[in-house]
């Protein structure tokens, strides 16, 4: 094997790697795939947001299939943490606070958001069947103390504990961050996937499961 051939096969491996690099780093495109906030949601590093409204069918459709998958390929670079829009929907303020107390007591728990026993995924599915499967609508933004309930059963919570831990700095904590879910919300609607605060996935280019986590992990580690 003369070494002139060894030269240009190790030429040819080296172009080979240097244009499958290429070819990597240019997988995802900012303003195909993603766009930069102008507005980064504060102290967000290493999280993956999802701005979501109860009241939202897609958001539905991406909870059920796609939301808890993905965020377990990247469980590894950052960590879900949802948003609830509290401008959409009859019930926009009742859910946030319905859904800031049920983190808030799953994190105390030490519960996953996405497992079984979880308050919060609990509430959050019931509503989502009852506006969207069961068309409920609570009197049409007349009746908050059953829009309430519904997340409380479901949740199996009383309403004194509820009303109780509201008052809790950190649910309040959680629900003044979340007012910045209305800024990125305009942008495409929701669900509103962002990664570290600042990167917003769009949502029409997302074509698998796989390719979104790919893409969240590039940009986590941007």
């Amino acid at each position: 094997m003369s070494s002139k051939w060894i030269t240009s096969l190790f030429k040819s491996v080296v172009l080979t790697a240097a244009l499958a690099s290429s070819f990597a780093a240019s997988a995802f495109t900012e303003g195909t795939d993603y766009m930069v906030l102008e507005k980064p949601i504060p102290n967000a590093d290493k999280t993956l947001i999802k701005v979501f409204s109860y009241a939202c069918p897609f958001c539905y459709k991406y909870d059920k299939a796609v939301t808890g998958p993905v965020s377990e390929k990247v469980a590894d670079l950052v960590t879900f943490t949802p948003f609830h829009l509290e401008t959409k929907g009859e019930y926009g303020k009742q859910a946030s606070e319905v859904f800031a107390v049920m983190i808030a007591k799953d994190q105390a728990a030490g519960i996953s958001l996405f497992d079984a026993k979880s308050q919060f995924k609990k509430a959050k599915f019931a509503y989502y069947a009852a506006y969207h499967d069961k068309k409920e609508r609570w009197s049409d933004g007349k009746d908050p103390a059953a829009f309430i309930k519904t997340g409380l059963d479901a949740a199996g919570m009383s309403q004194a504990d509820f009303d109780a831990a509201l008052q809790d700095p950190t649910v309040q904590q959680t629900l003044e961050k979340w007012k910045a879910a209305y800024d990125v919300a305009k942008i495409q609607g929701v669900p509103a996937y962002v990664v570290n605060g600042k990167y917003l996935i769009y949502t029409k280019s997302i074509k698998s499961i796989d390719s979104m986590a790919e893409l969240v992990r590039e940009l986590a580690t941007k």
